[in-house]
């Protein structure tokens, strides 16, 4: 679990910037932590100055107001405003978190690491199931892994228009997988369909790595019930977690027949243990290395699953 707030005479001074349905989550935890100042918070809606009273902070509609006031910010606009807000900060030498995906573009993600690697910053992305308890558990107990099967389904939002499902919901999981798997991709299949949306609604894709494991990975915002499911198959064992419910269960081939077991975890709140883990790095001072590069190559291999299921799409068109 993410080290706790130590208790320092220094407040870190934080803004959100874009207080959304994310957002105001981000606004309320930074709110509650001891080492922790919520300067402000900035939304171009002003009716969201409520979010602000409630939380007795200030209120702002144009984000540059607040470069150079504060220590760190939590960008969580939508992900096409990510590059434009992020990089005045970051050049003024304020940390960020970016919520992920980090931009919608390569460049742009290249760009603001560069950045926050020149002047030595805490530049995190919002991959919030790295501290899913759940997950941590299970990265103990997973090796050897031969094949993962994830779904995230979840029913439609138009919460999100500038991106479809892989960007939104399967980024997450291509950073799981890449994290669990520690391998080359040598090659993927992918497949996708628009319905609601112009941009691809439900996804698939297989991707197989050097080391012989093959991850098969389904994500769709067209799906009643919520979904948030990874299983793994290795050589000694299978596991099962609900990220939802950050429970998780092991079966293990042994002398007498398979044995299941109920992992203990100690549940928590995913985004709160996130927030927590980024104000602690900066404010410990040790940000060499903190540049959260990771989360440029899930956006690379997600970029790349995007072309490839419109490039399907149009060989199936034209036969």
């Amino acid at each position: 679990m993410p080290t706790h707030l130590m208790n320092t005479a220094r407040k870190l001074k934080v803004a959100v910037i874009g207080v959304g349905h994310l957002g105001k989550e981000h606004a309320r935890i930074y709110a509650s932590l001891p080492n922790v100042e919520l300067v402000a918070i900035c939304d171009r809606d002003k009716s969201r100055e409520e979010k602000a009273k409630e939380l007795g902070t200030e209120f702002v509609t144009d984000f540059r107001k607040l470069i150079g006031k504060v220590d760190a910010v939590s960008v969580v606009v939508p992900t096409a405003y990510h590059y434009e807000v992020a990089k005045p900060f970051m050049e003024a030498g304020t940390h960020a978190l970016i919520e992920k995906p980090l931009t919608l573009k390569l460049n742009e993600a290249d760009e603001l690491i560069s950045i926050a690697k020149q002047k030595k910053l805490v530049m995190q992305v919002g991959h919030i199931e790295r501290h899913n308890a759940g997950l941590q558990k299970i990265e103990k107990v997973a090796r050897n892994i031969r094949f993962l099967e994830i779904h995230r389904l979840s029913a439609f939002t138009d919460r999100v228009k500038d991106c479809g499902v892989v960007l939104d919901m399967m980024i997450h999981d291509i950073d799981i997988v890449m994290q669990l798997v520690k391998s080359e991709i040598i090659y993927m299949d992918s497949v996708g369909i628009n319905v609601l949306t112009p941009h691809e609604d439900i996804a698939n894709v297989r991707i197989r790595f050097k080391n012989g494991a093959v991850a098969d990975l389904t994500a769709s915002r067209l799906t009643p019930d919520k979904q948030r499911k990874i299983r793994i198959f290795q050589e000694d064992a299978y596991i099962s977690l609900d990220y939802q419910a950050q429970t998780a269960q092991i079966f293990k081939k042994g002398i007498l027949g398979i044995t299941s077991e109920k992992l203990d975890i100690q549940k928590g709140e995913p985004l709160k243990a996130e927030l927590e883990s980024f104000a602690q790095t900066v404010l410990s001072g040790k940000t060499d290395n903190k540049v959260d590069v990771q989360a440029r190559d899930a956006l690379e291999i997600a970029l790349q699953i995007v072309e490839d299921i419109k490039t399907n799409h149009a060989k199936a068109l034209h036969g």
